[in-house]
């Protein structure tokens, strides 16, 4: 018998796709159940056409005027710099564990200050720009 492959197991494969069924079938069950209950919505809920129901509801208050208002630009701003910062944080994080493993530190050092270097120069012309005062 030397010279000819081992024959495959077929038990030890099965429980690699035992792991898949069990999340198909979980899966299964989940989109049923979200069917069902849309199935059930629809068929149990009133159907009652008013003008009050057809109106735009917003806080309670009923609709006066025009559908469009006007937004400031400046809070789409403040938005942006909250984003770009949050996202200098989730790089900051990484980037300290890397930087305490052997052999890494001056290399992750220049490339963090090269990066911690770009977000000052866009806070540098935010401020600049005077996004940062608050009227």
């Amino acid at each position: 018998m030397e010279g000819q492959p081992a024959a495959a197991d077929p038990a030890v494969g099965s429980g690699y796709f035992d792991a898949y069924a069990t999340v198909g079938l979980i899966a299964l069950v989940g989109v049923l159940f979200v069917a069902v209950a849309f199935t059930a919505n629809r068929l149990l809920r009133p159907v009652v056409h008013s003008p009050e129901k057809l109106l735009a509801y917003e806080c309670g208050v009923d609709p006066v005027g025009e559908g469009w208002a006007h937004t400031q630009v400046r809070y789409y701003v403040y938005a942006f710099l909250y984003v770009i910062f949050a996202v200098d944080a989730i790089y900051l994080f990484p980037w300290a564990t890397v930087f305490a493993a052997p052999g890494y530190g001056a290399t992750t050092l220049v490339e963090m200050f090269v990066f911690i270097g770009f977000l000052a120069i866009g806070l540098l012309y935010a401020w600049k720009k005077g996004v940062l005062e608050w009227t």
